[in-house]
C-alpha cells in the first residue's frame, strides 16, 4: 500500500512515521527546497509526547523538560504559580519544549530518506488518490493532506467551504540565549508574552497582542522595553531579522470531514487553530497515529478514513473551539475591570488547582500501533 503525504512540516512528518511504522510505503512532498529550520520553539504537551512514544521517535537531549514558572503580570508580580510534581503526576508526564528544527529533524530522520522529496509542489489531487505534483504523476492508495492552514487540497477538495479568517491578534516569535530564563507567561491589556526555555540556554519567546489584520507592527524593543524582565533582554537580543512576524488565523468554520475519497485531511489542514492552547502541532501528532492505527486495523483504505474522520473531528475541533475561548480570557482581555476579576481569581487557585486546568485534553492516550519485528539471530 503506498501513501502520498502532501506536506512535510509536524503534521505531514508525523504521518509519514507512522504509516511507515505500520508497513506502507510512504512518499511526502513538499514544496520548500529543505526540510529545515521552521518557526522558533514549540510547546509539546503530554498528549503529544505520548503520540511521539508511540510512532517510535526518540527526542532525546532535544527536549526540554519544564520545571519551574507560572503567570505574571506585566512588572513581573506572580499570579500563580506552576507546580510541576502535580502537573507529572496529574497529567502523566511533564511539559516538554523544543526547536521546531529538532522536532522536524527527529521526525524526518524515522522516515527512510528515499521517501522524502523536496521541491515538489503537488498541482492537483483527485479523490481517486491520483496526484500530480511538479515531476511526476502518481496514483497512491491514500493521500494526506498536511499542506497546512492555507491548504489547496482542502480548497479543491471543498471549494465552497469558508477561508480561515483572523484570530484577533498578531503575534512575534524568536529565540535568543538567556541562561536561568523560567517557563512563563505574562499578561498586559489585550497582550500576551510567553518565555519557554529550551536546551542549550536557548529561550524560545512569543508576544502577542490585539490589533487589527495587516495593522503595521510596532517596535517590540520600544513597546514592551519595561516589562519584567528577563522579557526586553530576551526581545533585544534576538537580531531583528530572526523575529518571525505573523497575523494569527485559524480555521473559524469547522469542516463536516476530515475525509473524502482515498484522501485524509490533517493538522492545520483540517482543523487550524490559534496557538493559545500551544495544542497545533500536538494534535496534528495525535492525527499522525491515529491515521495509521486506522488504516492498520481497519479492512478497507474507505472504512479507515471513515474511523479516523470519526476519532480525530470532534476532538480535535472541541480543542480548537477551547483555543478560541482561551484567547478571548487570556491574552485577548482588554478590559481593566474583567482583567482584575481574572487575576484575582488566579491569585485565589491552589497550585494544587491549577495544574489540574487541562488535564481533559492532555490527558489523551493515543492507540497502539503495530511493533516493529525484533531482527532475526543468525
Amino acid at each position: 500500500m503506498h501513501a502520498i503525504v502532501v506536506g512535510g512540516g509536524i503534521g505531514g512528518l508525523g504521518a509519514a512515521v507512522g504509516l511507515h511504522r505500520v508497513g506502507w510505503t510512504v512518499t511526502v512532498l513538499e514544496q520548500a527546497p529543505e526540510f529545515g529550520d521552521v518557526g522558533a520553539g514549540i510547546s509539546l504537551w503530554p498528549n503529544a509526547l505520548r503520540c511521539l512514544d508511540e510512532l517510535g521517535v526518540d527526542l532525546g537531549d532535544r527536549l526540554a523538560t519544564q520545571e519551574e514558572g507560572g503567570f505574571r503580570d506585566r512588572r513581573g508580580r506572580w499570579v500563580t504559580r506552576y507546580d510541576t510534581a502535580a502537573f507529572e503526576r496529574i497529567h502523566g508526564r511533564p511539559l516538554g519544549a523544543i526547536h521546531r528544527r529538532d522536532l522536524i529533524a527527529a521526525l524526518r530522520d524515522a522516515v527512510p530518506a528515499g521517501s522524502l522529496r523536496t521541491g515538489a509542489e503537488v498541482t492537483e489531487v483527485r479523490e481517486d488518490g491520483r496526484v500530480r505534483f511538479t515531476g511526476g504523476e502518481v496514483q497512491a492508495d491514500l493521500v494526506v493532506a498536511a499542506d497546512g492552514i492555507r491548504s489547496r487540497v482542502r480548497h479543491a477538495l471543498f471549494p465552497d467551504h469558508p477561508e480561515p479568517v483572523y484570530a484577533g491578534s498578531t503575534a512575534f516569535r524568536g529565540v535568543a540565549k538567556h541562561p536561568g530564563a523560567r517557563l512563563g507567561t505574562s499578561f498586559g491589556r489585550g497582550t500576551e508574552i510567553g518565555v519557554l526555555p529550551l536546551t542549550g540556554d536557548d529561550v524560545y519567546w512569543w508576544v502577542a497582542y490585539v490589533t487589527e489584520p495587516g495593522e503595521d507592527p510596532v517596535d517590540l524593543r520600544k513597546s514592551f522595553g519595561d516589562w519584567h524582565d528577563p522579557i526586553p533582554a530576551l526581545i533585544g537580543e534576538t537580531p531583528p531579522e530572526a523575529v518571525l512576524h505573523h497575523d494569527l488565523y485559524h480555521l473559524g468554520t469547522p469542516l463536516g470531514t476530515y475525509a473524502k475519497g482515498r484522501i485524509a485531511l490533517l493538522g492545520d489542514a483540517a482543523h487550524a487553530m490559534p496557538p493559545f492552547l500551544g495544542q497545533g502541532g500536538c494534535q496534528a501528532l495525535e492525527d499522525a497515529v491515529v491515521l495509521a492505527h486506522a488504516v492498520s486495523t481497519e479492512d478497507t483504505v474507505e472504512a479507515a478514513l471513515r474511523s479516523y474522520d470519526a476519532q480525530r473531528r470532534p476532538r480535535s475541533q472541541r480543542v480548537a473551539r477551547e483555543s478560541v475561548r482561551m484567547g478571548r480570557l487570556g491574552p485577548q482581555l482588554a478590559n481593566p475591570v474583567a482583567i482584575g476579576i481574572r487575576t484575582a481569581l488566579l491569585k485565589a487557585l491552589p497550585a494544587q488547582v491549577t495544574a489540574r486546568v487541562g488535564r481533559d485534553i492532555t490527558g489523551w492516550r493515543p492507540p497502539r500501533l503495530p511493533r516493529p519485528a525484533p531482527p532475526r539471530t543468525p
